[in-house]
């Protein structure tokens, strides 16, 4: 390693590091959740402000930017050919801000050396770093035989619809890099699929509301139903504690709490739907008609892997499928229950297809698939995968290797791409000791998702060093 140059970046980024912050807590004021369905196109105003702010920023350190039509923003220094381009894709919208928080979410307070607030963490803080390693490279002048390029995108927790109309209307660069990710290098992503799980009969006029879930990527921290009767609301009574239970003009409610993380990381979490449902199914709270059709969906639901619909496929380089249920609602009476799944790359859609739909059927529902994305590989051969794990391991003095994961990056819509940082930095003591978060908070999609601003620092200066050290590497290397 150059520790010359090293130490040149390291003091350039320590000297940023506050600057850094205010850039991202600019992004974090914006409420930016995806919404395909409003009249401010394509993906609603707060995506649309959050890129233009994202532009604007790039503008004042002197980068030239440009805006695809609303979809996906880019920020470059020198003009040249894509073919001798390295892009960094990143995304500004957020995932819904859900329960439970202590923190605003669209403030971005800075307090003990964190960034809090909704997409601190995932993805805007990584993306102004982006841009702030584009800026160190620039005025240090360390030269660089690759033309780098950021790319910000406003779709990427919705369905990376941003990505499929760029890729459909522009070029794409000779190799791009995701900072949405752990290090060292993720060169594959399991593949995903959701859709609904559906009843075939309605529950009774008892049920007059059931919604639980606010994203297919989140595990669900809060589930209500709404009954009315006298029955129902004696039967409620019996519910354990955690439940709470409210009587109302002939309308009792019961809402059911869990603890939300990442749909593809679900380890640790507690799945509301399933405590709601399997609650009232335990107590007896419904009637034996709605009873019998929500037993399907708490079999359903009973694991976080498909084993009792029998998808629990896993393998040597990928790891189990991961599959929850995650949006729960009613539809003119009939039960809707969204799946997200993560399934191997060496697993098809097809035979994840096969088994959903023969376990509806034998359960009195349908199988209605919403959408999916295959797996993302990167041929871990490239020598920008041993490179750049490399650059890793030699600065934090680890032997980690390249992984796959079950999370989706914009890695999956892109050719010749892989995940690299800015996640992921092993803790330092100052951070396993902090108290600022209750338990299951502060990470991505959970309640008051923070950013550690030293951790992001640490990041950068191994991110720099290795796109430095791509320098003398041919982007464009195929298999043989």
């Amino acid at each position: 390693m150059d520790q010359v140059l090293f130490d040149r970046i390291s003091q350039w980024m320590d000297a940023h590091a506050d600057e850094m912050a205010q850039d991202i807590v600019r992004l974090v004021r914006i409420p930016s959740v995806s919404d395909p369905d409003s009249d401010s196109k394509p993906f609603g105003p707060g995506c649309r402000a959050a890129l233009e702010e994202m532009l604007k920023i790039g503008e004042e350190y002197g980068f030239k930017t440009k805006n695809y039509e609303n979809y996906v923003g880019a920020l470059w220094l020198e003009d040249g050919p894509m073919e001798n381009t390295i892009g960094m894709w990143n995304h500004l919208d957020v995932v819904p801000v859900g329960d439970n928080w202590e923190y605003p979410p669209f403030e971005g307070v800075i307090k003990d050396g964190y960034i809090i607030g909704r997409g601190a963490q995932d993805n805007k803080g990584p993306a102004v770093g982006m841009l702030y390693l584009m800026r160190c490279l620039k005025e240090l002048n360390i030269p660089m035989k690759h033309r780098l390029c950021l790319f910000v995108g406003c779709d990427e927790e919705r369905g990376m619809s941003d990505l499929e109309y760029y890729c459909a209307h522009y070029d794409t660069p000779a190799m791009s890099m995701i900072a949405d990710s752990g290090f060292p290098v993720c060169y594959g992503e399991k593949g995903i699929l959701e859709g609904r799980m559906v009843s075939l009969k309605p529950l009774s006029r008892d049920v007059v509301e059931l919604t639980g879930g606010t994203a297919g990527n989140i595990i669900p921290d809060k589930a209500v139903i709404v009954l009315k009767g006298e029955g129902s609301a004696q039967r409620a009574k019996a519910l354990p504690e955690g439940f709470e239970v409210h009587t109302e003009d002939g309308l009792t409610t019961i809402t059911a709490h869990g603890i939300s993380a990442h749909s593809a990381f679900p380890e640790g979490s507690l799945n509301a739907i399933q405590r709601l449902i399997t609650g009232l199914l335990s107590e007896k709270v419904l009637s034996e008609e709605d009873s019998r059709i929500l037993q399907a969906f708490a079999e359903a639901n009973q694991d976080y892997y498909g084993g009792a619909i029998g998808i629990s496929y896993e393998d040597e380089v990928s790891g189990k499928l991961t599959c929850a249920g995650t949006v729960l609602g009613l539809k003119e009476g009939y039960v809707q229950l969204t799946f997200n799944i993560r399934y191997p790359v060496t697993d098809s859609e097809e035979q994840i297809e096969a088994g959903l739909k023969l376990f509806c059927g034998s359960r009195g529902c349908r199988w209605e698939r919403t959408g999916g994305s295959g797996p993302s590989y990167f041929p871990k051969e490239h020598p920008a995968v041993e490179l750049l794990t490399g650059v890793y391991n030699e600065i934090m003095g680890l032997e980690t290797k390249p992984f796959v994961m079950g999370g989706g990056t914009y890695a999956r819509k892109l050719p010749s791409a892989f995940a690299y940082g800015v996640g992921g930095m092993p803790k330092t003591e100052e951070e396993k000791n902090c108290r600022l978060f209750q338990p299951q908070h502060g990470s991505a999609h959970q309640p008051d998702e923070g950013l550690n601003i030293a951790s992001l620092v640490r990041a950068l200066k191994i991110y720099t060093m290795g796109m430095a050290a791509l320098n003398d590497t041919d982007i464009n290397w195929r298999e043989p």
